[in-house]
């Protein structure tokens, strides 16, 4: 992957230019503001498979299945603020194929749109659960708009929802249903809820918390099959074990998948994910790739990441214009995510790993935790619940590789800023 700017080699950012963004999720909407606030003059199209404009995803599994927030209110920007800027933007629109010999991409409908410069935002989709009985009605995946409508619809008729994956969106539909007063499972194979981005500690918390409020979590469990009624709907779950659990509806979150097949497609380097650099670059110059879809590097790791949230998105957004308006790279940030479950809101820096201490700093004064996670004196990674500011000042320990007292990090009455060496 080379170095060269696109202004340095092509028409710079004059009004024959044209960049062309694959996927208008939150990758690529703020790309495409991105381009503007830095002062691209070209054309900038913005493509996006859903027939809606660009919106925001958390609230699915939130508010929105809660009928507490409408489709404009998702919206992640005025329609009119597209109109402004001159961006436009082509919805219900499937692209499906890139061929970067000839600088162009093909529509479903046999149509060509050559580009100058081309950001793939193509995001993620979910992991099928395929096991038999998985082609009835009632049984939902929740990655778009359209998947959260259906599941708003279902979850009040179903009486009993069945969640399979103890991830966080899981758990988060999980807490809007007891909140509502509709029962709900959650089926887990791992031995844990979140074992695969959670630390044990934070894990313990909220399972306990989920199931203080009536959520029903099997673990170490596996679903086998589904089965139906004569009117071709789910009416229960079989489980490895023999378990058969009845329902009127399931939500299946059991990961995701990058769509990355436009990429593989076209010969760009993939592996589990489009592979990118630092500046979101493909192994194509003029291809960049930003969001879910992407495999990236992190700041002093040597290995490469898939990172599924929306602030890596942005940030490879801001990673992507940067190098195709030649300009100096954004300042890299540490990995960081939340959720909101209940009451409880979540919010982690880092990445967690196994084997590293974990140092709790608990608040007397109502349900508020922080797990620091550290490696020797450095603080690698937070998990916290209710507590900003320690969420704030171990995002900051990590930017900065800050050396920490352990003992006074332990000791809630010690200000945090009074834990540094």
């Amino acid at each position: 992957m080379g170095n060269d700017s696109y202004s340095e080699a092509m028409l710079g950012d004059g009004p024959r230019s044209r960049v062309v963004i694959v996927g208008a999720g939150h990758g690529g909407a703020n790309a495409a503001a991105f381009l503007r606030q830095k002062g691209f003059g070209g054309e900038v199209i913005l493509i996006g498979e859903e027939p809606v404009m660009p919106y925001q995803r958390p609230p699915l599994s939130k508010a929105y299945i809660a009928d507490h927030m409408s489709v404009e209110d998702l919206y992640l920007k005025p329609t009119q603020f597209y109109r402004d800027q001159g961006i436009e933007l082509r919805l219900g629109t499937r692209v499906a194929e890139v061929n970067p010999e000839g600088k162009f991409v093909s529509f479903s409908d046999g149509t060509t749109l050559e580009y100058d410069v081309l950001i793939l935002a193509t995001g993620a989709a979910p992991r099928s659960l395929d096991v038999p009985g998985s082609d009835l009605t009632g049984i939902q995946e929740l990655r778009t708009i359209a998947d959260a409508g259906r599941l708003r619809d279902l979850i009040p008729s179903s009486g009993h929802l069945v969640v399979v994956g103890g991830g966080y969106i899981g758990l988060e539909v999980a807490a809007v249903c007891q909140t509502n007063g509709v029962r709900v499972t959650v089926i887990e194979r791992e031995d844990r809820l979140l074992a695969r981005v959670a630390s044990v500690e934070l894990s313990k918390v909220l399972t306990a918390y989920h199931q203080e409020r009536g959520t029903n979590i099997l673990t170490s469990d596996s679903v086998v099959g589904f089965a139906g009624g004569a009117d071709g709907a789910v009416r229960s779950v079989i489980l490895s074990d023999g378990t058969e659990i009845a329902c009127g509806g399931v939500l299946t979150g059991i990961g995701a998948v990058p769509c990355d097949a436009l990429a593989c497609g076209a010969g760009l380097h993939c592996d589990n994910g489009i592979v990118v650099d630092e500046q979101s670059r493909t192994s194509d110059r003029w291809i960049f790739a930003i969001g879910d879809v992407t495999r990236r590097p992190l700041p002093n790791r040597t290995d490469l990441f898939r990172m599924e949230s929306i602030p890596s998105a942005v940030e490879q957004a801001g990673q992507a214009v940067a190098a195709i308006m030649g300009g100096p790279q954004p300042k890299p940030e540490v990995p960081w995510f939340w959720s909101d479950q209940f009451n409880l809101k979540l919010k982690m820096a880092g990445l967690v790993h196994e084997g590293e201490e974990v140092i709790a700093r608990n608040s007397l004064e109502g349900f508020k935790i922080a797990f620091f996670h550290v490696r020797g004196e450095n603080v690698v990674a937070v998990e916290t619940i209710n507590s900003p500011g320690e969420f704030m000042a171990g995002k900051r320990f990590i930017e900065k590789n800050a050396r920490v007292d352990l003992t006074k990090l332990a000791d809630s009455s010690v200000p945090l800023q009074g834990v540094l060496v």
